[in-house]
């Protein structure tokens, strides 16, 4: 049996003495039993003991049995003592909770739910933080490293030759003067250039490919490498330059772009970015980059592309896959954007076989952490799986010269073929081309540039 160290009274099993504190004193006014102070809630009459009477011990049966200098204070529901008239509310609270009246259970419900509700935004939140960080990693992962440029790289790279008895000097100044005219005229001076390569994959597919059902193929597209002078940070410059190649096929472009009769060397795509910030696009990439690309070894991403792009009034998009969307990390996602791509418009080209599809399209400009590449194509395979066909500028040209072999195989292929599972990077973003930009459309992307932002998928 129990009884109330609060009023005295007793002879009350557990459940009577539960009912009795939550009637008599959780919601009826209560007395203290050390002075003569009444007519306050038990919360009132707990916080009253611990203040005026923390040096008395607790009553016990009713009576005052004398003080401590320590006091201690029994549960009158169970047989635990506690320190503090504090902690003793809390733990009787804990027990008054199995009878707590209906809205209280209610309330402590929708408390939870804020409380749920608070910490999926604060999530939300943070994940949005985070892929803006990994965005501006993307965009601004190369910067100046103060080693020169282009000619630079390339005159010192043939001097390591010379000197490694790789190149004979005859050979060295002979380069030199090919390097110093191409600089000179702002050309591209083809030594890394393979041409022909998307009618060779139409031949191709034409006659094998059997365990593909349809393949989709770009215009065409002369695929560039890395050479001497941009080795190790020129794939972004390689990738922009694959794509102008192919605006140089299509009658559209060629017509809009008719200034642009030439591929552009690296140090001239260095001069059009400048001129590009100059002209107010992506103030933040300028300050970046410090206004300056030329005689820099700066790693361009595709914000610049776009940029330039938009400058020559060429209408692009940035989609941003900053995610995986499939298992293992897999961006299933990215695959079935660029098969709508190439599949769905006015440019989509002649199906020439049944199963191939060579489009009027340009190429896709892609980056991942560290790298960029061009996509060419999209495979969509007898069993329903998706593989893309993308240009690397790391491969050289004597590489990328065996597809053009009238005995090409699907050997050959695999430097090109890219499969869902051996796409695992976090993020992935891409530059697509879609058409024409009016004046007026080309001002409005330039304000727009001050805070560029790319369209996330999903």
């Amino acid at each position: 049996m129990f009884t109330c160290d609060i009023c005295g009274q007793d002879g009350l099993s557990e459940p009577d003495m539960k009912i009795h504190i939550l009637i008599a004193h959780d919601e009826n006014e209560c007395s203290c039993p050390f002075c003569s102070l009444d007519g306050i809630n038990y919360d009132e009459l707990m916080v009253h003991i611990d203040i005026s009477h923390n040096e008395t011990e607790p009553i016990h049966n009713g009576n005052l049995t004398g003080c401590r200098k320590e006091a201690v204070y029994p549960c009158p529901i169970c047989s635990l003592v506690f320190a503090s008239c504090q902690i003793l509310q809390e733990h009787v609270d804990l027990h008054l909770a199995e009878n707590r009246p209906e809205e209280f259970l209610l309330a402590d419900r929708q408390l939870a739910q804020k409380l749920q509700e608070e910490e999926e935004r604060l999530r939300r939140l943070n994940e949005a933080k985070r892929e803006q960080v990994e965005f501006q990693k993307l965009q601004m992962q190369y910067g100046l490293d103060n080693q020169g440029g282009y000619k630079q790289q390339a005159f010192q790279n043939m001097e390591r030759a010379v000197e490694r008895g790789q190149m004979n000097p005859a050979e060295y100044h002979r380069r030199r003067a090919a390097i110093m005219e191409s600089l000179a005229l702002g050309e591209d001076d083809g030594r890394t250039k393979t041409s022909g390569l998307i009618k060779a994959l139409n031949e191709y597919y034409q006659r094998c490919g059997t365990e593909v059902r349809r393949v989709f193929l770009c215009a065409e597209t002369n695929h560039y490498h890395a050479s001497i002078g941009d080795k190790g940070w020129g794939c972004g410059y390689r990738n922009l330059q694959m794509l102008l190649s192919s605006f140089m096929k299509i009658e559209q472009f060629k017509h809009h772009l008719h200034d642009m009769m030439v591929i552009p060397s690296i140090p001239k795509l260095q001069s059009m970015i400048e001129e590009t910030w100059k002209r107010g696009f992506d103030p933040q990439g300028a300050a970046h980059f410090k206004n300056k690309l030329q005689g820099t070894r700066a790693w361009i991403g595709a914000t610049e592309i776009y940029s330039l792009l938009t400058f020559l009034r060429v209408k692009c998009r940035i989609i941003d896959f900053h995610r995986p969307t499939g298992p293992g990390g897999t961006h299933p996602q990215l695959f079935e954007w660029i098969k709508q791509y190439f599949s769905s418009g006015r440019d989509t080209g002649l199906t020439l076989h049944p199963r191939v599809i060579w489009t009027n399209k340009t190429p896709i400009y892609l980056q991942h952490q560290g790298h960029s590449r061009t996509i060419v194509g999209i495979e969509e395979r007898n069993n329903g799986s998706l593989c893309l066909l993308i240009f690397d500028p790391g491969s050289h040209c004597e590489a990328m010269q065996k597809l053009l072999l009238h005995d090409m195989n699907a050997g050959h292929l695999k430097m090109i073929r890219r499969f869902i599972g051996s796409m695992k990077h976090k993020q992935y973003q891409i530059v697509a081309v879609d058409g024409f930009l009016s004046v007026e459309e080309k001002n409005a992307r330039k304000q727009a540039s001050a805070v560029l932002t790319a369209e996330k998928v999903p």
